[in-house]
């Protein structure tokens, strides 16, 4: 794995924590699911929201790119 494959990992993990995290005390908080439904919720809502990195091999080398439901086009990082 290279570098930027490692990057695209630990920040769609990092987004995807955090949505998970929130969701899931928010589902807990002020609706009436209980057991596992709300972290079953919570991971559905946050594999839907969270968005998607992916290091791809271009002709100028490889780079970063982030595609999310929110944006229409797919935006280079860095």
């Amino acid at each position: 794995m290279s570098k930027l494959q490692i990057r695209a990992f630990f920040y769609q993990l990092g987004c995807f924590a955090i949505l998970f995290i929130s969701v899931r005390y928010l589902v807990e908080m002020y609706t009436g699911l209980t057991g596992l439904w709300v972290p079953f919720t919570a991971f559905v809502v946050g594999t839907i929201l969270s968005p998607k990195f992916k290091a791809i091999k271009t002709n100028d080398g490889e780079k970063l790119f982030m595609k999310w439901i929110f944006i229409k086009e797919v935006k280079e990082i860095g």
